[in-house]
């Protein structure tokens, strides 16, 4: 039988080794060369249209530490009325190599733009690869449209 000095030390001993394991889980994690990373993604758009949009422009993944160049060309159908250029940065998740990024994106939204004005938006593709972008818009514009944008690496 054990006493309760004992006990409490064994308790204490397993706490700590607990807390060991833990330790080298949070500062030694386990990566996968599969594993997903997300990118930073900025880009310069321009668009014009009147019903029927389209714009074009380019960018940069920022991607495990290394940049990549990618153009984009797109078409908008739907309601849309004026010109403007976007300024727009944010996040891409879900790649996991870079050619993931390159493909035919979609998206239902709309935004607007007069003089100055701050616009986002929501963009997935067929590989699984989902970009949120955000920042200001130039120009006067107005779309509630369903969007496809074609990006393709440098």
């Amino acid at each position: 039988m054990q006493r309760p000095l004992e006990r409490g030390a064994l308790a204490i001993s397993r706490i700590g080794r607990l807390a060991v394991v833990a330790l080298f889980t949070v500062a030694f994690p386990a990566t996968s060369s599969s594993a997903q990373a997300p990118g930073y993604v900025r880009v310069k758009l321009v668009k014009a249209g009147l019903m029927v949009g389209a714009g074009g422009g380019s960018g940069v993944l920022t991607y495990r530490g290394r940049d990549y160049p990618f153009k984009v060309s797109g078409l908008s159908l739907g309601v849309t009325a004026g010109a403007s250029i976007n300024l727009l940065e944010g996040w891409a998740s879900g790649i996991r190599q870079v050619s993931d990024f390159a493909g035919t994106y979609s998206s239902v939204g709309g935004g607007g733009a007069f003089v100055g004005g701050f616009g986002g938006i929501q963009l997935g593709n067929e590989k699984g690869v989902k970009i949120a972008l955000q920042g200001p818009r130039i120009g006067m514009e107005f779309a509630a449209n369903r969007t496809g944008v074609r990006i393709s690496l440098k």
